[in-house]
């Protein structure tokens, strides 16, 4: 019996009307009995030669409207699971190809030749990338010169090997390679000035060292130039920053005052700062300590606020001083610091996400407190992945 392919399950597997879960098929594809996959409307060519090895891309074989599908069930699924109805789900944004500004590849040895990639979906082994459709040129143009540099070193050797696009240019952290003399320090202190490395760092087990910087590493927060510590989250793509600084702004209207909570280097607080005032809550001391130096240099209204708030949540009677507040937590999520949102009077909260699946557990918590879920907004930022954001709107209906 043919079975149909229906849609593109969260972990990137085809699934059939019957329920079973075909790997890389695509909506529309069938199934025939003898296990034969026919290739349905909703098929694509692969961008990347290395795509079914490498584990970076899961859907590379499907069109960019199943794409785009994929991306708003995900949220849309996330929400049904607990209950919640939108008022509404808007298209999906995708960031385009050669778009991801920062990325986290491994160096090894390979046999007597540096390999430099990803590693294979479901495997520690690592794929030699030679091309990547999702990098910016800028990161894909450090990857060959490195791979030159580590060719000749000897014995078994790993090392990390954290990429991001600055407004310098290509930051390079390396985490796990030794130097050994004055001979191998000149050679990185060359590799960093012939390919303009905005940052060269290194790791040789006892912490970052800064080896190259010719002016301080920034990145351009709306119109906000923030230092960039090493290591520092950056929203994966520009045009996804936006998409979601877009949301924040629209949703957040005229409210003077605005609590950014799990703020980062300030993503959203520059972009919502000014008239209204804004604090910026962050645990990682690198990050506020960025956000502090660059709201006293640019003048904007935002104060930062050094805070844990997975062991120390603002509190409702805290939150409640401000008009509209704004969080965007790590993967697990903000179950502690919810809880106290919805015990606020807080009338409107803007939750980012980069998980469907805690945000829907915590928007679960809110609805029960009386806030309504006005909209929902899908961001593919990591394009031909199942990994997937999101843009959020509460309004407590008693308001």
């Amino acid at each position: 019996m043919n079975d149909t392919i229906i849609r593109v399950a969260a972990k990137g597997d085809g699934i059939t009307a019957s329920g079973r879960h075909v790997p890389r098929s695509a909506p529309g594809d069938t199934l025939l009995a003898d296990g034969t996959l026919v290739p349905g409307p909703n098929r694509a060519e692969p961008a990347c030669g290395h795509f079914g090895r490498c584990g970076g891309c899961e859907l590379q074989h499907i069109s960019d409207d199943a794409l785009a599908t994929f991306v708003r069930e995900r949220v849309a699924h996330a929400a049904e699971g607990q209950g919640l109805q939108p008022g509404r789900i808007a298209p999906p944004h995708l960031s385009p190809p050669a778009s991801r500004r920062r990325a986290n590849l491994r160096a090894i040895n390979g046999g007597g030749r540096p390999l430099i990639g990803f590693r294979e979906a479901g495997s520690h082994k690592l794929v030699d990338v030679r091309e990547c459709a999702i990098l910016v040129p800028e990161l894909m143009a450090v990857i060959e010169p490195l791979r030159k540099l580590f060719t000749g070193r000897n014995g078994r050797w790993s090392v990390e090997v954290e990429l991001a696009l600055t407004d310098q240019g290509a930051d390079a952290n390396l985490k796990g390679l030794t130097l050994d003399g004055l001979a191998e320090t000149e050679a990185m202190l060359n590799f960093a000035r012939e390919h303009g490395l905005a940052r060269l760092t290194l790791d040789q087990g006892y912490g970052p060292e800064t080896l190259w910087e010719p002016e301080p590493v920034t990145v351009t927060l709306s119109g906000a130039p923030v230092p960039f510590p090493s290591g520092s989250f950056l929203q994966a793509t520009k045009d996804g920053e936006q998409a979601l600084v877009d949301a924040a702004r629209e949703w957040i209207g005229d409210a003077a005052t605005i609590a950014d909570l799990f703020s980062g280097l300030g993503t959203f607080a520059f972009a919502l700062a000014g008239p209204a005032k804004v604090l910026a809550a962050e645990a990682a001391q690198d990050a506020y300590l960025a956000c502090k130096a660059a709201a006293a240099r640019t003048g904007k209204p935002v104060h930062s606020l050094h805070r844990d708030l997975f062991r120390n949540p603002l509190r409702a009677d805290e939150l409640s001083r401000f008009e509209a507040v704004l969080l965007d937590p790590p993967r697990a999520g903000a179950r502690d610091q919810v809880a106290q949102l919805a015990a606020s009077t807080v009338r409107r909260i803007v939750y980012i996400s980069c998980n469907p699946s805690s945000w829907a557990r915590d928007a679960r918590q809110l609805a029960d407190a009386g806030y309504r879920l006005m909209e929902l907004r899908p961001v593919g930022q990591f394009r031909w992945s199942t990994h997937v954001e999101l843009a959020s709107l509460f309004v407590r209906e008693d308001a």
